[in-house]
């Protein structure tokens, strides 16, 4: 098993800010963390599921949006 990343370090893979990860870890449908205590660690290979997920789902999205017509 590979260690578990903190915020700081999933926000550095992923190019975004850490205050961003620990909104998504907090979001509902968000970013897959593990509580331990007071700590928020990650898997990263559950975040890399996660991401894969969210690009499906944006991709349908845009395959399946009306038209807009002028």
């Amino acid at each position: 098993m590979e260690r578990l990343l903190n915020a700081a370090e999933v926000a550095e893979r992923l190019a975004v800010p850490e205050s961003w990860v620990r909104e998504q870890s907090r979001a509902l449908d968000g970013i897959p963390h593990v509580r331990l205590g007071r700590y928020v660690r990650f898997e990263w290979e559950d975040v890399a599921e996660w991401l894969e997920a969210q690009r499906a789902g944006d991709q349908r999205w845009r395959k399946h949006r009306p038209k807009v017509t002028s």
